[in-house]
């Protein structure tokens, strides 16, 4: 029994030095899409920078975890919506997201094979932010502490290798968030219930594009079946 422990623990250890890794960061722009200022789904009004790390299982999945933050603004006078332009609100927030998930590519992409290599690719997961609880009084918007919530991340992008250990990428990539106070519509506290305005029963979405860079480093894994 011992002995059949041992040899499990030794390929276990084997397997996660055998992978190779990604680390790197995230350069872009970030937008908003709700209640407030304009429709367009991407529209980076903002800077966005974060970094990430991959875990490259095969040549065609990895899995990904980033932290990204940006600040999330937005001004109705921005909109081409004539209610909008007339009301005339607008608001900034403070976005700090954490995600983990699967990243796909759609052709294989081993680092260990000579030649340039390019793939599109898509990523989901689960997004954890924190974000300002904003209320909007009187055609201002005020803060009223911090929250956090969840995200669904939903990213397409396309990568290259530009050397042996660097790759480069570019990604949009939407989120689609369990609140509807981005943007101070909807206050979560009850103090402030009469002070929603908008869709309420849509949630906010906000936006992440840019450019990745990475460094790849570890040996050269096993991707074979037997």
């Amino acid at each position: 029994m011992r002995r059949i422990f041992f040899i499990v623990l030794l390929g276990s250890f084997t397997t996660l030095n055998a992978q190779i890794h990604e680390i790197g960061a995230f350069l872009g722009g970030s937008n908003y899409i709700g209640d407030v200022g304009k429709t367009n789904y991407v529209n980076p009004n903002a800077a966005a920078f974060g970094v990430l790390y991959k875990w490259n299982k095969s040549p065609r999945h990895s899995w990904r975890v980033s932290y990204i933050q940006s600040k999330i603004a937005a001004n109705d006078l921005d909109s081409n919506v004539p209610g909008r332009q007339n009301r005339g609100y607008h608001f900034s927030n403070n976005i700090k997201e954490l995600s983990a998930g699967l990243e796909f590519n759609y052709f294989d992409f081993n680092l260990h094979e000579f030649g340039a290599k390019v793939t599109p690719y898509i990523f989901s997961g689960l997004s954890y932010l924190n974000y300002d609880d904003l209320y909007v009084a009187n055609g201002i918007t005020k803060s009223n502490g911090t929250r956090s919530t969840l995200a669904i991340p939903m990213i397409v992008g396309i990568k290259a290798n530009i050397t042996k250990e660097w790759i480069i990428g570019f990604e949009v990539g939407a989120r689609y968030t369990m609140t509807d106070n981005i943007d101070g519509s909807a206050p979560s506290k009850s103090p402030y219930d009469s002070l929603k305005f908008g869709n309420l029963n849509s949630n906010d979405w906000y936006v992440f594009s840019g450019f990745t860079l990475t460094y790849t480093f570890g040996e050269k894994p096993c991707y074979c079946a037997d």
